[in-house]
């Protein structure tokens, strides 16, 4: 089954008299309420090409694997997005969108877009009823397209549901408890052979129909964008650390935790394969749990998966500077993060090229961040501003930066 493969971003002119140019590979993650990675690429492609006319340039837009990386892989592969009317996270109508390559072989699938958390804001949060059907359905819709490869991206996820609405999108069964003895959250008993969406669902589970399940669910690859190491269960599991952040209680969060280690027992039972313990299970609510344990998913490293799938590490690798960016750069930056992504890729290049970052502000000490690979880190702000006025200057503050780094560079190899 083929990789995933880059659309060449790159914008490239003619050097002079032969010589090679500057090659400069542009990588940022997006100004989360300012500007999309696309947006920011291009402002400081404006800014090299002021200090260096003659540079060959290669965009490549990053996300770090979970909300935003739809829009970055689809700005690099030049395709627009496609859209599904399914249901959102508590099962009102809702248009999610999603993606499929130019070649028509790999899918992009983001959890946020159809079972996300701010989809549902409106309303009192439902931490045990809210569910992940709607991605499933997307799920399904990529795999009717023909891919050969789902790339799923969490993040922002309103559910803990172990990913159990994903495989019933996908066409999976979910068998009940029957005769009803299995304590429920909120009747004492259970009623029936019903199993409701979400977390509650999972106490009232006892088999796994996957008669239904889409024909080619098991014929692609799947992989799993998680920027967490968190396991599916206990006191660092997905209900334990997440479920306070979608609205669950105390009680709520222990009745969810005892949810999803059933779920997991179901999962072991019916696949063999246990995900109880498995680093990275616990995002997005526990849906790496189902897709491992049914589909055979691999868990890959958000920033990671997302550079490997744009063609980021062999474009570094001939880079003579490489520029990122981000709107906060901080300690989360440089732990898993697009920064550090980029910077152990810079490590790795036969020729080391200097990396370094934009941002809307700096947190972190040099000495950190030249631990992690970055060069250096520059803000965009000119001094005491409001935020709102830095919002509505991003751009051009980022094309002004990103001109003076390239000066400060190429005088620098002139000497």
């Amino acid at each position: 089954m083929p990789s995933t493969t880059n659309t060449d971003a790159s914008r490239t002119l003619d050097p002079p008299g032969g010589a090679r140019p500057l090659r400069v590979v542009i990588a940022p993650d997006s100004f989360k309420g300012s500007a999309t990675a696309d947006a920011v690429a291009r402002h400081i492609a404006d800014g090299v090409l002021v200090a260096a006319p003659d540079a060959l340039l290669t965009l490549l837009p990053m996300a770090d694997g979970g909300e935003g990386t739809l829009d970055a892989l689809l700005a690099v592969w030049g395709v627009p997005a496609r859209e599904l009317v399914t249901v959102d996270a508590i099962g009102r109508p809702h248009t999610a969108r999603y993606g499929v390559s130019a070649d028509g072989l790999v899918g992009v699938v983001e959890l946020a877009a159809a079972s996300g958390l701010p989809d549902v804001s409106d309303v009192a949060l439902q931490p045990l009823h809210a569910h992940t059907r709607g991605t499933g359905a997307v799920a399904a819709a990529v795999l009717d397209a023909g891919v050969e490869e789902v790339l799923v991206c969490l993040g922002g996820s309103a559910s803990t549901d172990g990913g159990a609405g994903l495989l019933t999108g996908l066409g999976a069964r979910l068998v009940a408890h029957e005769p009803a003895t299995v304590p429920s959250s909120t009747d004492g008993e259970l009623a029936g052979r019903v199993v409701p969406d979400g977390g509650e669902g999972l106490a009232r589970v006892v088999g796994l129909d996957l008669d239904g399940l889409h024909p080619r669910a098991r014929e692609v690859r799947w992989r799993v964008a998680v920027d967490v190491t968190n396991p599916l269960v206990g006191e660092r599991g997905a209900a334990a650390v997440f479920g306070p952040q979608k609205g669950a209680s105390g009680a709520d969060v222990a009745f969810l935790d005892a949810a999803l280690e059933r779920w997991a027992d179901l999962l072991e039972r019916e696949t063999g394969v246990r995900t109880h313990e498995l680093s990275g299970a616990g995002a997005a609510g526990g849906v790496p749990a189902a897709l491992v344990a049914v589909l055979g998913a691999e868990l890959e490293h958000g920033a990671t998966l997302v550079a490997q799938s744009i063609g980021l590490p062999a474009a570094v690798a001939d880079a003579d500077l490489v520029l990122t960016g981000e709107g906060s750069f901080d300690s989360q930056s440089v732990n898993g993060k697009v920064a550090d992504a980029i910077g152990t890729l810079a490590a790795a290049a036969p020729g080391r090229p200097p990396v370094v970052v934009l941002a809307g502000q700096v947190l972190l000490p040099t000495q950190r961040a030249r631990a992690a690979g970055v060069t250096a880190a520059f803000s965009i702000a000119p001094g005491p501003i409001d935020l709102d006025e830095l919002v509505g200057r991003t751009g051009s503050r980022l094309a002004e930066l990103a001109a003076s780094v390239t000066s400060l560079y190429l005088g620098s190899v002139r000497r």
